[in-house]
C-alpha cells in the first residue's frame, strides 16, 4: 500500500493536514494498488462534489484504472453508481417513498429502541457501546423502515459487517455475504408483493409495479429496486453506527464539551453537525471518474482517472473553519461536507441526524457517570480508508 495512504488510515487528520499544505490534489496509489487523485482542500472538494464532469458511473473509468468490489447487477444498479439522467430518475422515484412524514414517524420508535438497549446494559455497569448500542440501534431502525422481519436482522448485521471491512485474506466471506443478501432481498420483495406492509420497501415495490403496469419511460427496473433496498440498508446502517460511536468518543475525550451538552441538552442538533464535521463516518466521498481532462485546484486530472474527494480533510481545512481541530458544539457557520453536497447529497441525512441526536440524548440522560473504560490511545478504528469507525468502545457508567 502507498505509504501516504497507509498514513491516512493510522493518522487521518495529521496526514490530511500535511497533504493540504503541500498541494490541492495528489496522485497516489489507492488501497487496491491503482493510481487515484486525492483532493484535500475545502473549496476544491465542495466544487468537485457538484461538478458534472466527475462521473460516478464506472463506465467512465479508463481501462485498467479501476478495480472495485464486484457486485451482481441486482445490487450494483444503485445511486452510488449513477449519473443523470438515471440518477435523477431514481432519486425522484425513491423520494416518493422516503418522505419527511415517514422519517418523522420514526422519532418515537427510535427513542423506544434506544431505551430498550440501555435497559439491557444498565445493570452491567460496563459495555461495548459499539456492539451493545451504536450498532443494534440503526440496524433495528433501518430494518423497521424497510420492513425486514426481526428474525433476519442478526444475519443482516453480520452480512453488512462483512462488507464494511472485508478481510483481504478471506474474500469468500464478502462473496458469501453478497450472495446471501441478494437471495434474501429477492425473496423479501416477492413476499411483499403479495403481502405488502406499511414500510418503505412495500412503497418502493408499489412504485415499481405501478410504473410497470403503465409502461412508463421513467420506470424502476427490478435490479434498481433490489439495489435501492440494498443501498438503503447498507448506508443507513454503516454511517449511523460510526457517527454515533465517533460522537460518543469525541464527548468522552473533551470533558468541557460533554459538560456543556449535559448542562444544555438543547445544543444537540448543532452538536450532531459538529460531530459530523469533527470526525465523520465517511472520510472519502464515493469515487468519481473524470469525463474529460479537468483542472482541480490548478492540478490537471486526465480523462478516465479516479478521483477521491477527502471529506475528512475538507472538514478540517483551516481556510474554511476557525480552529478546525477543536471540537466546538457551539460552532457557528458549520458548512461541513460530511454528508456530501450537490445532487449526490446523502438521501438518508435527516434520518442519520435524528438517530444520532436521539441516541446521544438518551445515553447521556441515563448514564451521568459515563466514561471510557480503557485509555483512549488503546481504542482501534477499522483499518480502512473508506470508513471512519471504532471496532469497539468500552465504557463504564
Amino acid at each position: 500500500m502507498d505509504p501516504t495512504v497507509k498514513a491516512l488510515i493510522t493518522d487521518p487528520y495529521g496526514g490530511y493536514a500535511r497533504l493540504r499544505a503541500e498541494a490541492p490534489a495528489h496522485r497516489v496509489l489507492g488501497p487496491d494498488g491503482l493510481p487515484v487523485w486525492l483532493v484535500t482542500r475545502y473549496p476544491d472538494v465542495r466544487q468537485a462534489l457538484a461538478d458534472p464532469r466527475l462521473a460516478l458511473d464506472k463506465a467512465h473509468a479508463a481501462p485498467g484504472n479501476y478495480r472495485g468490489f464486484a457486485l451482481p447487477p441486482a445490487l450494483d444498479a444503485n445511486l452510488l453508481n449513477m449519473d443523470p439522467p438515471d440518477h435523477t430518475r431514481i432519486r425522484r422515484l425513491v423520494s416518493r417513498a422516503f418522505t419527511p412524514r415517514r422519517i418523522t414517524a420514526l422519532h418515537a420508535p427510535i427513542e423506544r429502541v434506544a431505551e430498550q438497549l440501555l435497559d439491557r446494559i444498565e445493570p452491567l455497569g460496563r459495555a461495548d457501546l459499539i456492539a451493545d448500542y451504536a450498532a443494534p440501534l440503526p440496524i433495528t431502525v433501518i430494518c423497521d423502515l424497510l420492513g425486514v422481519p426481526e428474525d433476519a436482522r442478526q444475519d443482516f448485521r453480520a452480512w453488512t459487517d462483512a462488507l464494511i471491512a472485508p478481510d483481504p485474506t478471506r474474500p469468500e466471506q464478502a462473496r458469501a455475504a453478497v450472495k446471501a443478501m441478494l437471495g434474501f432481498f429477492t425473496g423479501l420483495i416477492e413476499r411483499k408483493r403479495t403481502e405488502p406492509g406499511d414500510d418503505l420497501l412495500s412503497d418502493l415495490i408499489a412504485v415499481r409495479d405501478e410504473q410497470d403496469a403503465g409502461d412508463r419511460p421513467d420506470r424502476l427496473s427490478e435490479d434498481e429496486l433490489t439495489s435501492l433496498a440494498f443501498l438503503i440498508l447498507f448506508a443507513g446502517y454503516e454511517n449511523t453506527v460510526h457517527l454515533i460511536g465517533n460522537a460518543v468518543l469525541a464527548l468522552l475525550t473533551h470533558a468541557e464539551q460533554l459538560a456543556a451538552l449535559r448542562a444544555e441538552p438543547g445544543l444537540i442538533d448543532g452538536a450532531v453537525e459538529e460531530f459530523a464535521r469533527f470526525d465523520g463516518p465517511a472520510p472519502l466521498a464515493i469515487r468519481r471518474f473524470a469525463r474529460e481532462d479537468l483542472a482541480i485546484g490548478g492540478v490537471t486530472v486526465p480523462k478516465g482517472e479516479t478521483v477521491l474527494l477527502a471529506l475528512a480533510s475538507a472538514n478540517r481545512d483551516p481556510e474554511q473553519f476557525t480552529d478546525p481541530d477543536r471540537l466546538d458544539l457551539r460552532r457557528r457557520e458549520n458548512g461541513h461536507l460530511a454528508l456530501g453536497h450537490g445532487i449526490h447529497y446523502c438521501l438518508g441525512a435527516p434520518l442519520a441526524r435524528m438517530e444520532t441526536a436521539l441516541a446521544l440524548t438518551a445515553l447521556l440522560r441515563r448514564f451521568p457517570a459515563l466514561a471510557l473504560d480503557v485509555p483512549a490511545e488503546r481504542l482501534r478504528h477499522r483499518p480502512t480508508l473508506r470508513a471512519r469507525g471504532l471496532l469497539e468502545l468500552p465504557v463504564r457508567y
